[in-house]
């Protein structure tokens, strides 16, 4: 099974990416870890993305879409992948298109106010690296260590509205792209984590 997965920060895609990787046995592809670990094996992919990071600049489509195509030729993508974090643009799903044909393209929808009460609401402790929301704390101390809880600076609403307005302004030409090709399959991901995950593999099963 050949899948792509889109949705906002905070939607939850990560972690139902893994549950249906783990269901179907797939490997689950993050371009971000894909990008991350060719920069630390300093490959000739991560030395050319490098430069452009160093400069402040945003890694080209070619380098990334080579990347891409380098993982999706390993032999453990033969009976099926699940990419995650690309394509983000049309030029990218089109070169995507060139490369493999997909089976779905999985969008987890969330509206916005959920999105920033979940990713304001995140506080991490800088000692021990854990992760907590303020829904399931009593103070703004670490459950686990004791230390002070602190907002990452990527967490704070009017930056998170500004991911999402950037999110949404890239990503709503791709959504209509893949309705357009009858792949799109649009998933609640408001719901209980377990009901999102049973309602995206009902959408798979429905796969002709």
């Amino acid at each position: 099974m050949k899948l792509v997965f889109l949705g906002p920060p905070g939607a939850g895609k990560g972690t139902q990416a893994d549950k249906v990787c783990a269901e179907v046995n797939i490997p689950h592809i993050s371009t971000g870890d894909l990008l991350r670990q060719a920069i630390k094996f300093e490959t000739p992919i991560g030395l050319s993305a490098k430069s452009y990071i160093d400069k402040g600049q945003l890694v080209p489509d070619s380098v990334v879409i080579a990347m891409v195509q380098e993982r999706l030729a390993q032999k453990d993508c033969q009976g099926g992948f699940l990419l995650d974090g690309f394509p983000r643009t049309i030029e990218q799903a089109e070169a995507l298109e060139g490369i493999t044909g997909l089976d779905a393209v999985i969008d987890i929808e969330v509206p916005d106010e959920n999105l920033v009460r979940r990713l304001s609401g995140r506080r991490v402790c800088m000692r021990c690296s854990g992760t907590y929301h303020i829904d399931a704390l009593t103070g703004n101390t670490c459950p686990k260590c004791g230390n002070e809880l602190t907002q990452r600076a990527d967490d704070a609403p009017e930056t998170v509205l500004n991911r999402l307005s950037v999110y949404h302004k890239q990503t709503a030409p791709l959504i209509e792209y893949y309705r357009g090709k009858g792949l799109l399959r649009e998933v609640d991901g408001a719901q209980p984590l377990e009901t999102v995950f049973a309602d995206i593999m009902s959408a798979l099963g429905q796969i002709k």
